[in-house]
């Protein structure tokens, strides 16, 4: 009975794992389009994207989207710290390793790793925009919005930042790539009638997901500082 309770007790965490682990994806999509506007001609990037920041941190809806965020990456993070001490205490693999070879050998070892790293990243990251937004005294723009524009072209004119950024980027890619196919697997949703088509989305979404946030530190960088 206990090895029952056990096994139902890890499927569930999976589930939970899983899904939290796609919702993050989705905003992925999300966070990848907001932050394209920082491409744009510097007049026009810097109106659209603070007004852009002012929507997300004024409407209602999207701040309680954004508790569903921080509650998932929590729950992700943890749920994974989870699972790996069970497999470790098992004498199982580190990290859930499918054997099936449906995606690199090294990479599904290491996903404990390169979650830990993101997770890192993640924390740096939020401490140098999101925290200073919220919290800090940042300059505010022409319309009186709060220049978060200019506190992420001030960052980005670090050579080192924007390197740990793009080798952040690459660990996420590598992450993306077996997570996705996993989420899939968990849920019951990766059978042999489609499951090419869920590998090759995956690997899509995570080169899209690397090259689309690593590209807009190194545009800033040669925009500003590298010039």
């Amino acid at each position: 009975m206990r090895k029952i309770n056990s096994l139902n007790t890890t499927i569930i965490r999976k589930v939970l794992m899983a899904l939290t682990g796609l919702f993050l994806c989705f905003f992925l999509i999300i966070h990848l389009a907001g932050n394209l506007q920082l491409l744009l001609p510097h007049e026009i990037a810097q109106t659209q994207y603070n007004a852009y920041s002012h929507i997300l941190s004024g409407n209602f809806i999207i701040k309680l989207v954004s508790y569903v965020l921080y509650v998932s990456i929590l729950a992700h993070a943890l749920l994974a710290l989870v699972l790996t001490i069970v497999n470790w205490r098992a004498g199982g693999s580190k990290y859930a390793v499918d054997k099936r070879r449906q995606v690199s050998g090294w990479i599904t070892r290491n996903m404990g790793i390169l979650g830990s790293l993101i997770f890192v990243f993640l924390i740096v990251h939020l401490a140098d925009f999101w925290y200073v937004y919220k919290f800090g005294h940042p300059p505010m723009d022409a319309a009186g919005n709060k220049d978060l524009y200019t506190i992420v072209v001030e960052v980005y004119k670090e050579p080192l930042y924007v390197v740990g950024y793009v080798i952040a980027m690459i660990v996420l890619g590598f992450h993306l790539w077996h997570g996705f196919q996993s989420a899939f697997r968990t849920l019951g949703l990766y059978n042999f009638k489609y499951h090419k088509w869920v590998k090759y989305f995956g690997f899509f979404f995570s080169i899209v997901m690397t090259v689309g946030f690593a590209i807009i530190p190194i545009i800033l960088y040669f925009r500003f500082a590298g010039g």
